[in-house]
């Protein structure tokens, strides 16, 4: 079986560019908003238990993320909030859908020594348009053969990513800041995975297992999926 790389796939948000920490203050401002009617960490707690319950229906992302705001004043409030409430909860995620475009750290370095050597990747969840947007302010459109803005990243997600690509699992590599998203799935259906770890993560996201696998590959940041192409001789 040949396992030369020929594929490498990038998540976007939190592993191209800053993504979480800009959500995190939109809920805090949005706790904020509703401390009148419970503590700000209840709140939290609530807006979570929307977005979970929801997310099948909204999928990932701003917008999703705002209609699960206004449903928690609905229910926080029991119908009795008012409208400024509704407008200024608004305000939060339209002002979460123009922030700046931030590249992490050896994201520009990493892509410019990859490209040419390998076909790249964006493989992302989120809304299409918000994704587009970051993607066109980033700068990075032209290091990509392919960009992939999926509902989900489940096993039959990425199976249907390579068949687009004509990409066989022992010749892609998933780079991501999820364990859940980013490596668990692309492992299951035979392809390399490296994690990246971002400081912040969701909580929907967050995996607190410890993982072994012959084909996972634990990094300190971008940059040093580089040396490890070369040192470990996988490609």
């Amino acid at each position: 079986m040949n396992n030369a790389i020929t594929t490498i796939a990038f998540d976007a948000d939190d592993t191209l560019w800053i993504n979480e920490p800009y959500f995190q203050q939109a809920e805090k401002e949005f706790c904020v908003l509703l401390e009148n009617y419970l503590p700000q960490h209840s709140v939290s707690h609530e807006l979570f238990k929307t977005e979970m319950q929801n997310l099948h229906l909204y999928g990932y992302g701003v917008k999703g993320f705002m209609l699960c705001m206004i449903e928690t004043i609905s229910r926080v409030s029991e119908n009795t909030a008012s409208l400024e409430l509704i407008n200024k909860t608004l305000e939060i995620g339209k002002e979460l859908l123009q922030k700046p475009i931030e590249l992490l750290d050896g994201v520009t370095e990493t892509l410019d020594q990859l490209k040419g050597s390998y076909r790249l990747v964006i493989a992302t969840k989120g809304d299409l348009l918000d994704q587009e947007r970051k993607l066109k302010k980033s700068g990075l459109q032209d290091y990509f053969h392919h960009i992939e803005i999926i509902s989900d990243k489940k096993e039959s997600d990425y199976r249907k990513l390579l068949k687009h690509l004509d990409c066989q699992p022992q010749n892609f590599l998933m780079l991501g800041n999820s364990i859940k998203s980013d490596i668990l799935p692309v492992l299951e259906i035979g392809g390399f995975a490296a994690h990246i770890p971002y400081h912040i993560t969701w909580s929907h996201e967050q995996h607190e297992h410890h993982l072994e696998h012959d084909r996972f590959i634990e990094l300190k940041n971008m940059k040093e999926v580089i040396s490890y192409l070369d040192t470990k001789n996988i490609f």
